[in-house]
């Protein structure tokens, strides 16, 4: 059976929704596993026995968190050059624009061979000042639909394997 993967990191709430959003999605696919874990909890083992990936999280300080980081960290050399070619899309979660996590979590898997099946899906939640920064999200219901049917549709991918 296939496995879709989710690696997330949240703070304040944002990121792990918009990482639910997308197991819920991929759930409706019966013909692929999916498995949500948080980065801490997430390893080399866990990689090597999905076929696909979704890894969220948020900006912090411009730059993936440090949780992903980490995950990333113990991660990379005990799988690489195994991964080769193996899908996986990604979901920020930022205060102002995301972009440098995205292209920071880009350059990781294309260390890692990775083929990415979407766009990079950056939420901004316009969090400037310290108290918005570290208060708990709400992330809008239209990007919470937007992850389900991310989901969704790449666990549809990898059921008819098209990924």
């Amino acid at each position: 059976m296939k496995e879709l993967l989710i690696v997330f990191h949240s703070l304040t709430g944002g990121t792990k929704q918009m990482a639910q959003a997308v197991a819920e999605g991929a759930q409706q696919v019966h013909e692929v596993r999916t498995t949500l874990l948080h980065a801490s909890q997430a390893g080399p083992e866990h990689l090597l026995q999905a076929s696909g990936y979704v890894f969220a999280t948020p900006e912090t300080l411009a730059t993936i968190a440090g949780l992903m980081k980490d995950f990333f960290d113990r991660s990379y050399y005990p799988v690489l050059g195994q991964l080769n070619a193996r899908p996986y899309a990604a979901l920020i979660c930022a205060g102002s624009d995301g972009t440098n996590a995205a292209k920071q979590l880009e350059r990781i898997a294309t260390g890692w061979r990775l083929k990415r099946i979407a766009p990079t899906h950056i939420v901004c939640t316009h969090a400037q000042s310290t108290e918005a920064i570290l208060a708990n999200k709400a992330i809008p219901d239209h990007e919470l639909e937007h992850c389900r049917e991310l989901g969704e549709s790449f666990a549809n991918g990898l059921a008819m394997g098209v990924f």
